[in-house]
């Protein structure tokens, strides 16, 4: 039986190759709306990171997110990030 190849991506924060699943993807829509994708499915330019606030926070300092999307990304879309993935990590 043929081995499957595991896709791996880069976090935008840490700059670990991880492999995709293990990954949270945002994605970037045409209109340039910035939202989370837990899915992997959403159309759009994407971007991977850890699910973990250090790694969200590295990528708003080495402004990850805004080389991946080629566009700038609001201070309110990392804060948005912020939330919601403080509210993964309590559950």
């Amino acid at each position: 039986m043929k081995k499957r190849k595991v896709p791996l991506r880069k976090c935008v924060g840490c700059g670990e190759q991880k492999e995709k699943r293990d990954l949270v993807r945002m994605v970037c829509n045409r209109e340039g709306e910035i939202s989370l994708d837990r899915t992997g499915k959403i159309p759009g330019r994407g971007a991977y990171f850890c699910n973990r606030k250090s790694c969200l926070e590295a990528a708003m300092k080495n402004r990850g997110l805004h080389r991946s999307f080629k566009r700038e990304v609001p201070k309110e879309v990392y804060e948005g990030l912020l939330k919601e993935i403080s509210e993964d990590e309590q559950k």
